[in-house]
């Protein structure tokens, strides 16, 4: 299906369960986009037991980094499909809810929402925790009542003590400002009441944008014609311009980067026009992937799957809590114990 636009490179499933140490726990991996959050839960001792991710061309890249295509339509997948696992991680996007039904349980309050398929799987396989990731906006979004009613569906309908945190990737090792909400919940049965998770604080670094930079980048170009009728048609300090001596995280990098948008974005002062859009190498670095990751998809949808995707070091320090509060409280013990 995929043989013509997969690289040669392709990772052998083979070769990688070989290599693979020992898990310690298992997780499943939905709105999966490109696989940013597989790579941190990897990291920490996770096994990807199942994912899920409806777009095509970000299903290339996934297969092309895994040697597995993600199941697609999370809508479509019944609980049943989905084997065991201890944690689900998800990546959803944000949507508004109605207040439609409120008395009637979360199958109506977040029903028609991608929520709703979370709480659907997480009340159906009962694992011992989950990591939902959003966008800070979530927190305000329709004056807060959305998290609000996400908060309550975990945690009163739903059984999970939940803990939520915006954290801000540039203190976890990339050169980017990209500030995130990390919903993470536990069930309620496997803590005490005095039991409290901790997100990790993070801590400022050195890591900026011109510790990554390429010199002569060919391909990334943006016409004179463009920048001369359009980005600095008024002299008003933007766009944001980086080089060698810009010490500085970066903006955060969004799906429409490609559009090269003057209020919005970062560019490099770099290339035959003296102007340039972020290398592939350079995306890679600001979102804390690996050098060797494979992209096989064009230029246009390469931005947009950074952009949408997750800044790795970030959801690997949340893993990692994750991982050494469940360790601690003895919850995947206790899980595996009565699956026996």
């Amino acid at each position: 299906m995929y043989s013509k636009i997969v690289p040669q490179k392709l990772f052998s499933v083979e070769k990688k369960k070989k290599n693979q140490k020992k898990t310690d726990f298992k997780f499943i991996d939905l709105f999966a986009g490109i696989g940013g959050t597989r790579i941190a839960f990897e990291r920490v001792g996770g096994e990807c037991v199942f994912s899920s991710e409806w777009d095509k061309d970000s299903q290339k890249t996934y297969y092309a980094n895994f040697g597995e295509i993600p199941h697609g339509d999370i809508t479509k997948i019944k609980e049943k499909e989905i084997p065991d696992f201890d944690v689900l991680v998800a990546g959803f996007p944000c949507q508004p809810f109605s207040s439609i039904g409120k008395r009637q349980g979360f199958k109506h309050k977040t029903q028609g929402t991608l929520f709703y398929d979370i709480a659907r799987i997480l009340d159906a396989k009962r694992p011992s925790a989950f990591l939902l990731e959003n966008v800070k906006g979530l927190t305000t979004h329709n004056n807060g009542d959305t998290l609000k009613t996400i908060v309550s569906v975990l945690e009163d309908e739903l059984g999970y003590k939940t803990f939520y945190k915006v954290l801000d990737a540039s203190n976890f090792g990339v050169p980017q400002k990209r500030e995130r909400v990390y919903i993470v919940g536990f069930k309620s049965e496997l803590l005490t009441k005095d039991d409290k998770f901790n997100h990790p604080e993070g801590k400022m670094n050195n890591v900026y944008i011109n510790d990554f930079l390429e010199k002569d980048a060919q391909g990334y170009s943006i016409s004179e014609h463009l920048q001369n009728n359009y980005l600095f048609k008024i002299d008003d300090g933007r766009p944001k311009l980086v080089n060698k001596n810009s010490n500085i995280h970066v903006k955060t990098l969004v799906a429409s980067y490609h559009k090269i948008q003057r209020l919005t974005g970062t560019f490099v002062e770099d290339g035959p026009t003296g102007i340039r859009l972020f290398t592939e190498n350079e995306c890679k670095a600001i979102m804390g992937f690996p050098k060797d990751f494979i992209i096989p998809v064009s230029r246009t949808q390469m931005y947009r799957q950074f952009g949408n995707s997750v800044a790795v070091p970030a959801v690997q320090a949340v893993a990692k809590s994750i991982k050494e509060f469940m360790t601690k409280n003895n919850i995947l013990g206790e899980k595996r114990a009565n699956q026996k």
